[in-house]
C-alpha cells in the first residue's frame, strides 16, 4: 500500500510565543506550538517567552532559545555568567536562575528520568557540594578551553565548534586566566587549566587532532575517522606548572596529570566519598570492589571499612590512572589495580560483597549491570553523573534483582544542568 508522505516541518529561524512547562533532560524547558513540542532553553517554568527556533529536523519536536520574556518567573535573576546565554558559549545554561530554583530544576529533571527509564517514582532534592560561592560561582577546579583558528582561547558555542574567546566565564577563579591572552596558541589545539588543592596553577596545550588519511575525508569511514582521531591520545605540552597536579580527600593526597580525572567541582571528591562510606557499609575482612576506579578515591574508602584482613579491587581503563592510584595507595597492601575494560575483567574477580562503581557519562549499560548483579553482592553503590543513564541503570538494576533503596543527587556543576546521582541498590 503506497503512504502519501507527510511534508516536512522546517521552523528553523520561526519566532513563537509559548508558555514553558516543565524541566527537560538537557536544560531545556518543555513548550507545546501548534501540535509540535518544542524544547525551548534559557527559561523557566511558568515563563511566557518569545523563543526563536534554532534546530528543527522536522517530526514531532524542534528547539529553541529564549529571546524576550514576557511573563518572567520570580526565580530568574540577572546571569551570572556573561558569556552564556543564547548564542553565547555552551557553559553555564542556568545561570539566569536563583540557586535554588537551579536544584528545583535538576530535582525534576532526575525524577523524571527514574519515573520513566528506571520506573522508580520518588521526589529528588538536590543537595549542595560545599567549597563554591552561593551565587553559583567559582566552583570549578580545572577547565578545558579550546583555542580558535587565530589562536585565542575561549570556550565552544552550544553544540557548535566555533570558539568564544571570552575568558569571563565564571565558574573557575579568574587567576585561572591570567596572562592567557598574552599569548597566541596553537589553532585548534586545547588548554587544560587547573588549579590544584595547594592553589598552584598548571597549563597544559593539547595538540589538535590529526586525522588520519588526512583531513578531507569524505563519507561514513571519514566520519569515523575524525572521531577515532579526536578519542586519540593527543600530544601535550606543560606551559606552566610541575607536570603534576596535588589534589586530597582528607589526609590522604594524590599527584596525578594535570589532564587526568578528578572531580571538577572542588568539594565533590570528598562530598562523594563520604556519601559511598556510609552506604557501603562493607565488612571487616570482606571483599569489595572499585570498578571505573580512576585514581582509587573510592577504594581508598573501602579500604578502611575492609581493613588489614580484606581486599579491595579497583578497575580502571587508563592505564595512567591505575598507576597514580598505585602510587597515592602504596602503603594499603589490601587495595590491588587492575587495568582494563571493566566488563572484561569482571569475570576473572573474587566475589564481592560490596561494589562500588562510577562509571563515564554514558552508565555502565546491560553488560556490566547484568555482571555486577551475576556476582551477588549484597549492596551496589553507583554514582551516575548523567540523568539519563542514570535513570537507564536503574531499570537494569532492577531488572536483575536489585532495587533502588535509596539516591542522592548533587548540585555538583552549578549554574548549569548537569546534576550528579548516587544510588544504593539492595536485593
Amino acid at each position: 500500500m503506497n503512504r502519501q508522505a507527510h511534508p516536512r516541518t522546517d521552523w528553523s529561524g520561526r519566532r513563537i510565543e509559548v508558555i514553558l512547562g516543565n524541566p527537560a533532560h538537557g536544560g531545556a524547558c518543555v513548550a507545546r506550538f501548534e501540535g509540535r513540542v518544542v524544547f525551548v532553553r534559557h527559561g523557566l517554568p511558568g515563563e511566557r517567552v518569545f523563543a526563536r527556533v534554532t534546530e528543527d529536523r522536522g517530526g514531532s519536536f524542534c528547539f529553541a532559545d529564549v529571546e524576550d520574556v514576557l511573563e518572567a518567573s520570580e526565580d530568574r535573576v540577572d546571569r551570572v555568567c556573561p558569556i552564556s546565554g543564547p548564542g553565547g558559549a555552551g557553559c553555564c545554561d542556568l545561570a539566569h536562575m536563583t540557586v535554588e530554583a537551579q536544584r528545583r530544576f535538576t530535582g525534576a529533571v532526575v525524577a523524571e528520568q527514574l519515573r520513566r527509564l528506571g520506573g522508580v517514582d520518588r521526589e529528588v532534592t538536590v543537595e549542595e557540594v560545599p567549597g563554591g560561592a552561593s551565587n553559583g560561582t567559582l566552583w570549578r577546579t580545572r577547565v578545558r578551553l579550546a583555542v580558535d583558528v587565530v589562536g585565542n582561547p575561549g570556550y565552544r558555542r552550544y553544540r557548535s565548534n566555533e570558539v568564544v574567546p571570552e575568558l569571563a566565564c565564571p565558574q573557575i577563579d579568574p587567576h585561572a586566566y591570567v596572562g592567557l591572552t598574552d599569548r597566541v596558541w596553537q589553532p585548534g589545539a586545547e588548554l587544560q587549566v587547573v588549579l590544584d588543592a595547594n592553589g598552584r596553577r598548571h597549563v597544559v596545550e593539547i595538540a589538535p587532532p590529526v586525522l588520519s588519511g588526512g583531513a578531507r575525508r569524505q563519507g561514513r569511514r571519514g566520519a569515523a575517522s575524525r572521531r577515532a582521531a579526536v578519542n586519540a591520545r593527543r600530544p601535550e605540552k606543560v606551559i606552566e606548572g610541575s607536570g603534576r597536579v596535588v589534589e586530597r580527600v582528607g589526609e590522604r593526597e594524590w599527584r596525578l596529570a594535570p589532564t587526568g580525572f578528578w572531580q571538577a567541582h572542588r568539594g565533590a571528591a570528598s562530598t562523594y566519598s563520604a556519601a559511598v562510606a556510609d552506604w557501603a557499609q562493607t565488612s571487616e575482612g570482606a571483599t569489595a570492589w572499585d570498578l571505573y576506579g580512576g585514581v582509587g578515591v573510592f577504594a581508598a574508602v573501602l579500604a578502611e571499612q575492609v581493613g588489614p584482613s580484606g581486599r579491595v579491587v579497583s578497575v580502571e581503563s587508563s592505564k595512567t590512572a591505575v598507576d597514580d592510584g598505585i602510587e597515592a595507595l602504596a602503603d594499603l597492601g589490601r587495595v590491588s589495580f587492575r587495568h582494563g575494560r571493566v566488563e572484561r575483567v569482571i569475570p576473572d574477580l573474587p566475589a564481592p560483597e560490596v561494589v562500588v562503581l562510577d562509571p563515564p557519562r554514558a552508565g555502565a549499560g546491560k553488560d556490566v549491570v547484568v555482571a555486577v548483579a551475576a556476582a551477588g553482592p549484597r549492596r551496589i553503590v553507583h554514582v551516575g553523573c548523567d540523568p539519563a543513564s542514570f535513570g537507564r541503570d536503574v531499570g537494569l538494576y532492577r531488572d536483575h534483582g536489585f532495587e533502588l533503596a535509596d539516591v542522592r543527587a548533587f548540585a555538583a556543576f552549578p549554574s548549569t544542568h548537569h546534576v550528579e546521582c548516587i544510588g544504593l541498590f539492595t536485593r
